[in-house]
């Protein structure tokens, strides 16, 4: 039977809707406890409420939503693409429907702002409405051949199941955008979210319930992520693995996937160079690198991580970037302030650790620097100047709300150090000079490139890194790919 938690939990306000506050995992079309009917707490970082308790699965239960998503495969595959189109398109509606609902959820388990959370439904929900209209469009390519009397043609067809492995700093949006290609391609999806944001997926899972999802084409997972996902890697029948997390467990699961030679989705790690040449609006590179550092509260791969600033504008840059910081809220993510707590105890010690790195090594602190009074989990944002490039802020991903600056003298040199890092994810460049822009675009070492803005995701671009921020391309149509395979077909009717 289906059953719902005791309403509200602690830290979550009244939803307009309970049915989406799910404890449970969802397997086959079914809530469900796991054969072990163990569990584990979930809390609030703002305050360590305990939210939930979410059914802790193992690897038994792993192989079972495969066998599910095995079983729905022919089916889900077989509908015509307008009939998965219009599952999608549903979805999309009813998530726009319960925003609200959603966005209370994500904030109370992650701690973001609660107009981010806003923001990251609108977001995750916009790729259900774009893999809606690509399911419509299959892509059949008549090719011109190279046999006398032949026809020519190639096809892409659905891989098969798809594991859906997610972090806890956006719950929704990395999930909607690995779910919406696999399924508007013809998979059937396992997903597993982080076991710190759990609630958020399983909110989806009821709403693709509700938009009408057949039983087994969309199964989340819930427990031990090394059991869940070690199953997933090890069982021939899952033909692609999507993962979102760092560059440790990226290499673990590229590994992993080498004995059953799946096709692997990674977007790793990233240590994000933001730099402003002297001839950059000042005003704006300011704005947009204090978006660039502390959205997420720091804790995003597309976060600006190295501030390198032209030696002629950085005083002025940093004058204005300490103000800027040191104008910004805190406070618990209910309340809508700037910054809201890091998700978890080692996120803040590696702030610490980090910051008594730099400063030892020569560093000056301008603001920040310590733990908020506001809780365990919260952290001051905080300005570092002068940081030499042997700290390891300037090598190590922070995730958290501390910009470590230094400066530069040539384009030439802040080139070779914005690249002099194994990851590749984005970079950020602010200029009025059309010509360097252009330079500095082709030179950089990176599977995306901002300029003169912070903003550069959504539904229709191909997200990604290069180097050991990752393989493949998530959203627009190339999200499409890791979830197809070609089939060439020549074709004699005589």
């Amino acid at each position: 039977m289906t059953q719902h938690a005791t309403f509200p939990p602690a830290g979550i306000p009244q939803l307009a809707w309970p049915p989406l506050f799910r404890e449970q995992s969802y397997v086959d079309g079914v809530w469900t406890a796991g054969r072990t009917q163990d569990s584990f707490p979930v809390t609030d970082p703002a305050n360590g409420a305990v939210l939930g308790k979410v059914a802790r699965l193992g690897s038994e239960d792993a192989q079972d939503a495969v066998t599910a998503a095995q079983a729905a495969f022919s089916h889900w595959s077989g509908l015509l693409p307008q009939d998965r189109s219009r599952i999608l398109r549903r979805w999309y509606d009813l998530m726009l429907e319960h925003k609200e609902d959603l966005a209370q959820i994500m904030t109370a388990e992650q701690g973001k702002p609660i107009s981010e959370s806003r923001g990251e439904i609108d977001y995750a929900a916009a790729f259900f409405e774009f893999y809606a209209e690509e399911a419509r469009r299959p892509n059949i390519e008549g090719v011109t051949s190279h046999l006398p009397d032949a026809e020519v043609e190639v096809w892409r067809e659905p891989v098969g199941v798809a594991a859906l492995v997610t972090p806890w700093n956006f719950p929704s949006a990395m999930l909607t955008r690995k779910a919406g290609a696999a399924l508007a391609a013809g998979c059937t999806v396992v997903a597993h979210p982080s076991g710190e944001t759990p609630f958020s997926a399983l909110a989806l899972a009821e709403l693709g319930e509700q938009a009408g999802l057949p039983k087994g084409v969309f199964n989340v997972v819930t427990g031990d992520a090394a059991e869940i996902v070690g199953a997933w890697m090890k069982d021939t029948r899952v033909r692609a693995v999507s993962f979102t997390g760092s560059t440790e467990i990226g290499r673990l699961l590229y590994s992993q996937g080498a004995d059953t030679i799946k096709r692997l989705v990674l977007e790793l790690g990233g240590h994000a160079p933001f730099i402003v040449f002297e001839d950059a609006d000042m005003e704006r590179a300011v704005a947009e690198g204090i978006k660039a550092k502390f959205a997420t509260s720091g804790q995003d791969c597309l976060g600006a991580n190295r501030f390198l600033i032209a030696r002629d504008c950085y005083d002025t840059f940093c004058a204005g970037f300490t103000k800027a910081t040191q104008a910004l809220t805190v406070g618990a993510g209910i309340d809508d302030p700037d910054i809201g707590p890091l998700m978890n105890e080692n996120a803040v010690v590696k702030q610490e650790e980090q910051i008594r790195d730099a400063l030892d090594k020569g560093a000056r602190l301008l603001c920040g620097g310590k733990r908020h009074a506001k809780g365990p989990l919260f952290f001051e944002p905080t300005v570092l100047a002068d940081v030499p490039a042997d700290a390891r802020i300037m090598h190590e991903e922070t995730f958290g709300p501390v910009a470590a600056i230094a400066t530069f003298d040539t384009e030439e040199e802040v080139i070779a150090r914005a690249n002099d890092t194994e990851y590749g994810l984005v970079a950020y460049v602010h200029s009025q000079d059309p010509r360097r822009i252009y330079r500095a675009s082709r030179a950089l070492q990176f599977g995306m490139v901002a300029v003169n803005r912070t903003k550069v995701t959504g539904a229709p671009i191909p997200f990604g890194g290069v180097k050991q921020s990752g393989l493949g391309r998530e959203g627009s149509r190339l999200g499409l790919e890791a979830f197809t395979d070609v089939k060439y077909v020549c074709r004699d009717w005589a």
